[in-house]
């Protein structure tokens, strides 16, 4: 059979066997788009899930946060701006001023972000209105932080003054991603610290399941603590499910705790848990590699991101839901070397670094985490001269744990194989002689599973 494969920026045609089985991606949701995007914007804010109306849970406040996710977020919706502009307006009919309301990027560890970025996600008319008050999360401001404690359980919770010291703080979320964004992420992560976040981002407990999630169970424990501090009726959450990335299927106001369960409930209702749609574990799994990371927005993808965090990262799940331990493993990807050292300074260091000297995600956490937490010259850059935090590099080498479910991954079509060696991975030049070489190995009836991943483009 043949296939179209994404493949960078672009398509390749593959001749596969004609006993491959053709996967959904799932990445669409079989849910029909909202009509009317602004009414329901209005809705959620107006007849939330369980608080009263914002404009009611305004009245009397004067200090207040409005935080919204970052460009990472894989919405290509047109929806920070007409949101941000329904919130503000529901603030001003409970009598908050304009003047006191403070807007701030919850980038957590990822790079902040310049006004004129953030005016091609926002709006430039707020970025204008706002610019003495639209400030992106800084992990490093120690004056900027307050520490809430410790939970039950041992994890350190530390979040943004402009959240914890606002009367009001009201959190947009624009995407969830499966089980894995969304909820108390979106404030224990994104307006955290790395000694927060440290506890819960790790090879093991980073996850998309929708139950048993140890991610989220650790977050909502932390969520627990920053309630019982700043008081339900201090935090206004939003949450957005999206038929596809390019529509809104449903939009959700209330508690952090009812908006997330009424996401997740919509989502596990039209997606089905990967590990069931292919009824015989697959020996072999094909998939293409778009020109995309969430972490290449208003930037470059680069070999890490490629073949490591969007490669078996984002991508990756599939390997695990549909290969059998053991199976092998075919990308299709250019792999361009081109790399933004503004941008990913750390990932570049850590790809010529760390990856020399370890392909375990495990060994490069306990040897380099420590140290790339505190890299002084990286944090400088983090802080001041719109970097990644330097520790993010070390978090971009954890899905190479897929490693140890499959046995060997192949790479078509990389314009530098000497590239996909670095990682450890095979080089081919098709994907027809990947998959040959495949079924030397696993034998001509191998089961074989590929998932057409759409194409997609990280925001510039």
């Amino acid at each position: 059979m043949e296939q179209q494969i994404v493949f960078g920026d672009r398509f390749v045609t593959a001749t596969l066997p004609d006993h491959t089985t053709v996967v959904s991606s799932g990445i669409a949701l079989p849910i029909e788009p909202v009509a009317d995007l602004g009414a329901e914007i209005r809705s959620a804010l107006e007849s939330p899930l369980d608080t009263r109306p914002l404009r009611e849970i305004a009245r009397g406040k004067r200090r207040v946060t409005i935080a919204f996710d970052d460009p990472t977020v894989p919405c290509y919706v047109p929806m920070w701006e007409p949101a941000l502009t329904a919130i503000l307006g529901e603030l001003e009919a409970g009598g908050v001023r304009r003047d006191d309301v403070t807007l701030v990027c919850a980038n957590a560890l990822h790079r902040q972000f310049t006004h004129d970025e953030l005016a091609k996600l926002i709006g430039a008319d707020l970025v204008r209105e706002f610019a003495p008050r639209l400030v992106c999360h800084d992990a490093e401001d120690r004056d900027g932080i307050e520490r809430l404690g410790v939970t039950p359980s041992g994890y350190d919770v530390e979040i943004s003054r402009r959240f914890t010291d606002a009367d009001l703080s009201v959190y947009l979320n624009c995407s969830t991603t499966r089980g894995f964004s969304g909820g108390w992420k979106s404030i224990c992560v994104g307006l955290s610290t790395f000694r927060s976040i440290r506890h819960h981002h790790n090879p093991d407990d980073m996850s998309m399941s929708f139950d048993r999630n140890r991610m989220h169970a650790m977050l909502d424990e932390m969520g627990v603590l920053v309630t019982e501090r700043l008081g339900a009726d201090r935090i206004f959450k939003v949450e957005t499910v999206l038929a596809n990335p390019l529509q809104v299927a449903r939009i959700f106001g209330g508690s952090v705790g009812a908006a997330r369960a009424a996401v997740l409930e919509l989502n596990r209702a039209h997606q089905p848990a990967r590990r069931d749609l292919i009824e015989r574990k697959a020996d072999i799994v094909i998939y293409g590699i778009p020109d995309w990371s969430p972490y290449a927005a208003y930037s470059v993808m680069n070999p890490l991101l490629t073949l490591v965090s969007t490669g078996l990262g984002y991508l990756g799940g599939m390997i695990e839901a549909l290969g059998a331990p053991g199976c092998t493993t075919i990308l299709a990807t250019p792999c361009p070397d081109r790399w933004d050292d503004r941008a990913h300074g750390p990932h570049h260091e850590v790809w010529d670094r760390v990856l020399p000297q370890t392909r375990d995600p495990y060994a490069a956490r306990e040897a380099y985490e420590a140290e790339y937490a505190s890299h002084a010259g990286f944090i400088h850059r983090y802080r001041r001269e719109f970097s990644f935090h330097p520790v993010h590099a070390i978090m971009a080498l954890f899905p190479l744990k897929r490693l140890r479910h499959t046995s060997r991954v192949i790479v078509a079509g990389a314009e530098k194989p000497e590239l996909v060696h670095r990682v450890g991975f095979e080089s081919a030049a098709t994907v027809e002689e990947a998959v040959a070489r495949a079924l030397e190995i696993h034998g001509s009836d191998a089961e074989i599973a590929f998932v057409p991943y759409p194409p997609a483009f990280s925001r510039f």
